[in-house]
């Protein structure tokens, strides 16, 4: 189970590697004018939010893509036909027509159907199918439906079973956490504590915006974000529902990726440094963290309940102590210089010196359970270890070619090899006979190494330039 959850999180590195620069676009825009008037702003806003706001896309298409067996472009299709059909079938209009209402009378859970937790659900069904259909061969009058042709037919009616279920299961889980954060919203320091805490706890379903509409706009009556805004709430307690995310947001987050970088495998640090280094810059510039966290909850799913309990310390804290203040767009740099000379800020420089406070706390307590449970947070992935040498100089196309060539002669060839994927750095190959493989062939290439890791089953170490060599090899069986 956990490797196949921590599969799930390597499948969503290709979506969450384009969220920082959209992030950071967005930030830019928000920063030249908040009110989003100035035409430039505006361009630059929208072109970050055209990928932020279609997030649970992006991770549909990219779990499919990554959980399928041969990578193949039809299961990322299939995750994105799986996407449609529940959002179409569950969105505010279907449900109206079904239950036969006003559209306004919709539970509001249904105008939040399209959220990352539908997005993972599709991806994964879209892999299931497409790893159980790909290669099914149908009667000759259905031929043209046959293999990858039938994954996205298959998705579908799935889909359709699942949207039946959430139809009845969604909105009672929805209403129960409005319910429960109107519960705990007379709490005060604590209550914004376990509002934090369930906040990043619910990042991965999409069901946080349950509780953010409970505590940030009008649902109970606290409407914090607007209240902030407009001067209406009051000094000290108005923004205590977001002044805790700016220490977590601007220090905590870019802290952890420090703590995992250092972490992280000698020979997988610098590539998980342009990972962290990008995504800790979007959290603290612009406030927008999913990258960051997701490049790690599935991963390693006890560090970020860790950080979802830090997050609930900072709202409590500066909740307990009136640090207020706010933001539009998020809990980043942008944000706290916008609203720190709004008449409800108070005292939002003790946020900085909270934040400096967490950034230690995030780094050593971190890099300890990271060395201490052996997590595998980015660099650190079991798929991920290299020998000594490495191939990485190989740059050329037509070295690519040959090395892909022998390599697969190598392996036996078609006779032999049954089915081949590959990962960061490894060919994962799957072959008829074990004996008919000739290993010395493939060292040849200069490949660091070989693990036979069963009776048919066998890795080839390629180094970080492994997607190339594999796209050749796709190639060649073509």
């Amino acid at each position: 189970m956990m490797n196949y959850v921590q599969r799930l999180g390597r499948s969503l590195m290709l979506p969450v590697a384009v969220l920082p620069a959209a992030a950071i676009l967005s930030g830019i825009g928000y920063w030249i004018d908040s009110d989003q008037v100035n035409p430039v702003a505006v361009f630059l806003n929208q072109a970050g939010n055209s990928i932020i706001g279609n997030i649970p896309i992006l991770f549909a298409i990219g779990v499919a893509l990554g959980l399928a067996k041969n990578k193949d472009g039809s299961a990322a299709l299939s995750g994105l036909v799986g996407f449609l059909v529940v959002t179409t079938l569950l969105s505010t209009d279907s449900v109206a027509l079904l239950q036969g209402i006003e559209v306004e009378s919709v539970n509001p859970a249904f105008e939040q159907i399209k959220n990352v937790f539908i997005g993972i659900i599709s991806g994964i069904v879209a892999s299931i199918m497409y790893n159980r259909f790909s290669h099914v061969q149908l009667p000759d009058s259905l031929a043209f439906f046959s293999g990858k042709r039938l994954v996205p037919i298959m998705t579908s009616v799935v889909m359709m079973f699942v949207s039946g279920l959430l139809f009845f299961i969604w909105p009672v889980v929805y209403n129960s956490l409005v319910s429960f954060g109107t519960a705990i919203s007379d709490l005060g320091a604590i209550g914004a504590g376990l509002y934090g805490f369930f906040n990043r706890l619910l990042i991965p379903t999409g069901l946080h915006h349950a509780l953010n509409s409970v505590f940030w706009f009008d649902v109970a009556g606290i409407d914090d974000i607007g209240k902030f805004r407009d001067g209406t709430g009051i000094k000290g307690i108005t923004g205590m529902y977001q002044a805790g995310f700016f220490p977590i947001m601007m220090f905590g987050l870019p802290a952890a990726a420090l703590a995992m970088y250092h972490t992280a495998k000698t020979k997988r640090r610098k590539q998980a440094a342009s990972l962290l280094l990008a995504t800790a810059f979007a959290a603290f510039f612009t406030g927008v963290t999913e990258p960051l966290e997701f490049s790690f909850m599935f991963l390693a799913p006890a560090l970020y309940v860790v950080h979802a309990m830090l997050t609930g310390f900072s709202l409590a804290i500066a909740a307990f102590f009136q640090w207020t203040s706010g933001f539009g767009f998020s809990a980043g740099f942008i944000d706290y210089i916008l609203s720190y000379p709004l008449p409800l800020a108070n005292k939002p420089y003790m946020l900085i010196v909270q934040g400096l406070v967490f950034a230690v706390i995030y780094y050593f307590l971190f890099r300890f359970l990271i060395k201490k449970l052996d997590l595998k947070t980015p660099g650190r992935e079991d798929d991920e270890l290299l020998e000594e040498e490495s191939v990485d100089e190989i740059k050329s196309d037509q070295r690519f070619a040959k090395m892909a060539a022998q390599i697969y002669d190598g392996l036996g060839g078609d006779t032999n090899v049954a089915s081949i994927e590959n990962c960061v750095t490894r060919l994962r190959v799957e072959v008829r006979d074990i004996n008919n493989v000739d290993e010395a062939k493939i060292k040849a290439t200069g490949v660091p190494g070989i693990n036979k890791v069963g009776a048919k089953s066998i890795h080839v170490i390629v180094g970080t330039n492994v997607q190339f060599v594999a796209d050749e090899i796709d190639k060649i069986r073509k």
